[in-house]
């Protein structure tokens, strides 16, 4: 007996229960929902925090980021071509570049990266 009203008593009504349940689960989905946008904004403030703002002007020397090796990748070639002089810069990022022995062209700033060293001496391969 004491089983039966237990059960009795703890199934009462279907739709209070039905209800009750419905209840639980939209709180809890409110509480993921609050969750991810904790998280969002903690990832967000950590990757920003690591970007570095780079300001680039007239006449600074940079090196360009070289793109194509990530497909001829090799240990002991240099990612980094240049060093190139900055002769414009314009808004959005975009910065035109000049070479001493060739045409000006126009790179995205996220391929660059500043230059503090001299002029490195091209190397001379005699043939032989």
């Amino acid at each position: 007996h004491k089983a039966y009203w237990t059960f009795k008593h703890a199934n009462f009504d279907m739709k209070i229960a039905g209800d009750h349940r419905k209840v639980q689960l939209n709180e809890l989905r409110d509480q993921a929902y609050e969750n991810s946008l904790i998280y969002k904004e903690k990832t967000k403030r950590l990757h920003d925090s690591k970007i570095k703002d780079h300001v680039f002007n007239i006449d600074d020397r940079v090196l360009l980021f070289n793109s194509r090796l990530k497909i001829f990748s090799g240990k002991l070639k240099s990612r980094w071509s240049g060093p190139f002089t900055i002769s414009h810069v314009y808004p959005y990022g975009t910065v035109e570049l000049s070479q001493p022995d060739g045409p000006n062209f126009k790179v995205n700033g996220h391929r660059l990266k500043h230059y503090f060293g001299d002029d490195v001496p091209k190397l001379v391969v005699p043939d032989l």
